[in-house]
């Protein structure tokens, strides 16, 4: 039954995901119809392939959605099926975004950059900066992937060190890094459904963000500084005899140069590309960032010499890796029929309501201010940075908030990062302590608490002094 499921989930997902970009420049409604049964299959099948067990919160949230209808009084299945067309773009994207993560597999990137910067990671506070960074580059192509892959680059290096010390040092720059990422990397689907759904500038939100995260990381690597004074070791004379070792083995100098060059072309053709494509076409980002992609990893491979084993990649990406994402895909898709019933009622009039009643009490308070925590607040509840913004981000785009859109991006991503750092419940977290064996509250909470208050001032107080300025 399970092996009948998968079959069916691979069919509909990649029938979903045709139907989508062609009806996306075409509309035909018998297309378009066709496209909304398809994604409700896709719910089901995903149910029967993952089992009810592991589908608890997209069929609590389908229950909701459905409940939120009846109440609304609007047909049930016209209802349904519209609510399937609502995340459409999103669950294109997330189709797709995946992909990216085989043009890193060819090639040992990575190790040559780290090896080729010997210099600038030598020390502890460098190495920490040096993950730091590295992992919100990395999450540009593998998404919360990045934690995964850059704890095996750590580990490699200091297999030998596993205490609490160590896996401190290592996770909160790893976790920390991730969380960061989502301020401004274009292909974080959190980031980009924010700034595409509330109407910001893209270019604007990706500086704002990039200079946020940037700023992040020093205090992050600050933070550090003073946790190893409070564990009570020396990482630097460690870290220097291991990467000596690690280094013996290295490629030589002419290789490594060449893999950092092609690395970074790699990252500035695919970025640039969106960005460029984005300022010429009037297409929507979520849209035009799984063509781009799709693009550059054919191109990737013609260049490389090996457009034969194009057709394996996408063959194996199918079977594979596509119904890696079935559990994802089915909370867009119910996430979409509640966010469709909630529209037919008079949900936003109540927040707005809400947000105004606590304002007129506290003068002092905006709403700027509490969006970081209604975001937190639902990351606790076990809802992923993704599902909260969708969430979040479709009730705002139906409230008249008088701030710049890009703000009210940074706000509510902002909480996606404090989310990611300090709740026990959510995958970046979960992916982490199944890497370094920790349990999810150490991981999460306990490593993360101060820094997450820290950012949250910090980014506060930007966002309070530019509202006078924009």
């Amino acid at each position: 039954m399970r092996n009948f499921a998968k079959i069916g989930l691979q069919i509909t997902i990649v029938t979903y995901a045709i139907l989508h970009f062609f009806t996306s420049f075409f509309e035909i409604n018998i297309l378009i119809n066709s496209l909304a049964i398809i994604g409700l299959c896709m719910f089901f099948l995903s149910i029967f392939y993952l089992s009810i067990n592991q589908c608890k919160l997209p069929s609590f949230i389908f229950i909701l959605g459905v409940l939120v209808l009846l109440y609304a009084d609007s047909p049930l299945l016209d209802g349904i099926l519209h609510g399937t067309l609502q995340m459409r773009n999103m669950i294109g994207l997330l189709i797709i975004v995946p992909l990216i993560s085989w043009v890193l597999r060819e090639e040992p990137y990575i190790e040559d950059i780290m090896s080729l910067f010997y210099r600038w990671i030598n020390t502890s506070r460098r190495f920490y900066f040096g993950l730091l960074a590295f992992t919100q580059i990395i999450a540009y192509f593998l998404l919360f992937g990045s934690i995964t892959m850059m704890y095996q680059f750590a580990h490699i290096i200091l297999k030998n060190h596993q205490t609490e010390a160590w896996e401190n040092f290592k996770g909160t720059a790893l976790l920390r890094g991730f969380g960061l990422s989502t301020l401004w990397v274009v292909s974080i689907p959190s980031f980009v459904f924010a700034v595409e759904t509330l109407g910001a500038s893209l270019w604007i939100a990706i500086m704002q963000g990039f200079c946020i995260a940037m700023v992040g990381t020093w205090m992050a690597v600050i933070f550090s500084y003073f946790q190893e004074k409070k564990y009570g070791v020396e990482i630097t004379p460690v870290l220097q005899t291991e990467l000596t070792n690690v280094l013996s083995y290295a490629s030589s100098k002419e290789v490594q140069v060449k893999k950092v060059i092609e690395f970074f072309l790699l990252f500035l053709t695919l970025f640039g590309s969106i960005f460029v494509i984005h300022a010429i076409f009037p297409l929507p980002l979520m849209l035009l960032i799984p063509i781009v992609i799709i693009a550059w990893v054919c191109l990737f491979y013609f260049v490389k010499g090996k457009g034969r084993k194009l057709f394996f990649v996408f063959k194996d990406y199918v079977k594979r890796d596509m119904t890696n994402q079935a559990y994802q895909l089915n909370v867009m898709v119910t996430v979409g029929v509640l966010i469709y019933g909630l529209k037919h009622t008079e949900f936003a009039n109540a927040v707005v309501g809400g947000l105004n009643y606590i304002q007129d009490h506290f003068p002092l308070i905006n709403s700027l201010y509490l969006l970081p925590f209604l975001v937190v607040l639902l990351g606790f509840l076990g809802l992923g940075p993704l599902t909260v913004m969708v969430l979040v981000a479709g009730i705002l785009q139906s409230m008249a908030l008088p701030y710049p859109p890009e703000l009210i991006v940074l706000a509510v991503t902002s909480g996606s990062v404090i989310s990611i750092l300090i709740s026990p419940v959510i995958m970046p977290v979960i992916v982490l302590s199944a890497s370094n064996g920790l349990n999810l509250f150490t991981n999460g909470f306990r490593f993360n608490w101060k820094y997450a208050i820290a950012f949250y001032i910090l980014v506060q107080a930007y966002i309070q002094t530019m509202i006078h300025f924009w």
